[in-house]
């Protein structure tokens, strides 16, 4: 019954161009990659594609610096850490980059301390189930990442969702509250369109109404503000009240996440996180190669990544409105994102999947994105730049989609 049951859900799947396959990778993250799927090539001829799906928004995961720092790391520290953090796994490495990255983040987050995590997923869930107890209330945006939206779902406090952005619905649902602790929660770039949200006013309700703002920067962190410290810097924002999240597999090159905030706030949840304390620790080869990674990220060369990274966003943003100006037929969708990323919204999913299917017969990898991480009808390319990128490779993605869309028309 079981397996005719989920058969059935597979087949209505792909009936609707929403089953998903995974694609292997052949070669180290980068600009070009040779992708192949079930045992086959995935393009005709087998040469490595010309990438734009990766967040490897620096171009750190293939540094020689940090590939060198995980090679030491591992020589140094082993291979695992071989229990959790509050049993024995917790490691001088991991010491080090949780101080460091506090350091870092104590212009905006005051006398902050962090916390390292295995994934940004299970630092969201740590966040949200150890804080949000009976007497809290979530105020949550509604295109938040899944990590967030799963966060709330453990946690025992009521969870109110607000339209995206939307502050005078959030104003209205904070009036209205009642519980002693409100916590509003919200990406701060949303990983499929791009945006910023609206923080400075997020942080002037929250000290309106006595609430903590839970801020998940994956995407912001190591790209945005002085030194790459993410959204809050970028905006020159301050405050004790905020809890912050940043991943450390996108921008930072490697892998793992942290949870920067109050000494209160993190003494808490390594007393009460279970995503924290009843997991192995990360290697600490790991978190020998971030420390390393930071380095770069937060020194000159960082700065020289992220400024070539915000030229080839406006190339790419000029470039991609001409085209879709000359083709007013092609009803594709730019969104208003200034970030490394810029999806491109085609509609229904067989167009998606047929646009990504064609770029990869021109030798380009951009991932189709479909419901449910979208909303139905806004199916997309998600095209994802990279430092690492050059001009001639934003050019090369805009000639092919001219020629695709001059097929279409």
């Amino acid at each position: 019954m079981l397996l005719e049951h989920l058969q059935r859900q597979l087949r209505e799947r792909e009936a609707q161009a929403l089953r998903r396959h995974v694609r292997v990778a052949e070669s180290p993250c980068g600009v070009y990659q040779r992708i192949t799927r079930n045992g086959g090539d995935a393009n005709a001829n087998g040469q490595p594609l010309l990438t734009f799906g990766s967040n490897d928004y620096l171009g750190l995961a293939n540094h020689p610096v940090v590939i060198s720092a995980l090679a030491e790391g591992a020589a140094r520290y082993g291979a695992g850490s071989g229990a959790s953090h509050l049993v024995s796994g917790h490691m001088r490495p991991h010491e080090i980059l949780e101080t460091g990255l506090a350091e870092l983040l104590s212009p905006c987050v005051p006398h902050a301390k962090a916390l390292f995590f295995c994934s940004g997923y299970m630092a969201n869930i740590a966040i949200l189930s150890a804080l949000g107890d009976t007497k809290a209330t979530i105020f949550a945006d509604k295109l938040n990442h899944a990590s967030l939206i799963d966060g709330a779902l453990l946690a025992r406090a009521t969870v109110r969702r607000y339209p995206h952005e939307n502050l005078a619905s959030l104003t209205a649902q904070l009036e209205q509250c009642d519980t002693p602790i409100k916590l509003i929660v919200t990406d701060a770039v949303f990983s499929m369109d791009g945006d910023l949200a609206p923080l400075p006013e997020l942080s002037a309700l929250a000290e309106r109404f006595d609430a903590w703002l839970i801020i998940d920067d994956a995407h912001g962190f190591g790209v945005l503000g002085p030194q790459g410290r993410g959204s809050l810097a970028h905006f020159n924002l301050c405050s004790e009240r905020y809890i912050y999240m940043g991943t450390l597999g996108k921008a930072a090159g490697v892998a793992g996440a942290f949870v920067a905030a109050h000494p209160v706030v993190i003494d808490w949840l390594v007393q009460g996180a279970r995503s924290y304390i009843y997991t192995t620790a990360t290697p600490p080869a790991i978190a020998h190669a971030l420390c390393a990674s930071l380095q770069l990220m937060t020194g000159e060369e960082g700065e020289l990544r992220r400024t070539h990274l915000r030229q080839l966003i406006s190339l790419w943003r000029t470039k991609i409105t001409a085209l879709t100006r000359a083709q007013p037929q092609i009803a594709w969708q730019l969104t208003a994102s200034q970030t490394a990323i810029q999806p491109l919204i085609l509609g229904n999913n067989d167009a998606a999947m047929v646009a990504a299917s064609q770029l990869e017969a021109h030798g380009i990898w951009v991932p189709p994105i479909r419901p449910p991480t979208v909303p139905v009808g806004t199916a997309r390319l998600r095209v994802t730049l990279s430092a690492a990128h050059t001009p001639a490779d934003v050019e090369r993605l805009i000639g092919a989609l001219s020629r695709e869309a001059q097929v279409t028309s």
